[in-house]
C-alpha cells in the first residue's frame, strides 16, 4: 500500500504546478480559517440570542464567510443591547 501511495508523492509538485495549486492552496487555506472563525462566531452569537432558526441556518448553510457576515452586521445592534442588559 505505500509504494503504491508513495508514486503520488514523488509528483506532488509536477500535479501541483501543472494545476497551479501552489498559491492557491495558501489561499485556500486562509480563507477555510477565516470561513471557520466568522461561523464560529456567529453560531455563538445566534445562541447567546436564542435565535435558534438563525443556529440551524448558519450551521447547515456553507457561503464561505458571506451568510455568518451578514448575520453578524444585522445583529450588531440588537446584540450590543442585549449584552447591556445583562
Amino acid at each position: 500500500m505505500m509504494n503504491d501511495l508513495s508514486i503520488l508523492w514523488q509528483n506532488k509538485d509536477f500535479v501541483a504546478n501543472a494545476y497551479g495549486l501552489n498559491g492557491a492552496l495558501g489561499l485556500l487555506l486562509v480563507l477555510a480559517i477565516v470561513d471557520l472563525a466568522l461561523k464560529g462566531w456567529a453560531l455563538w452569537r445566534a445562541a447567546r440570542m436564542s435565535k435558534k432558526w438563525w443556529f440551524i441556518a448558519l450551521l447547515v448553510v456553507n457561503s464561505m464567510g458571506i451568510f455568518p457576515t451578514i448575520f453578524l452586521i444585522f445583529t450588531n445592534d440588537q446584540y450590543a443591547k442585549a449584552v447591556k442588559k445583562r
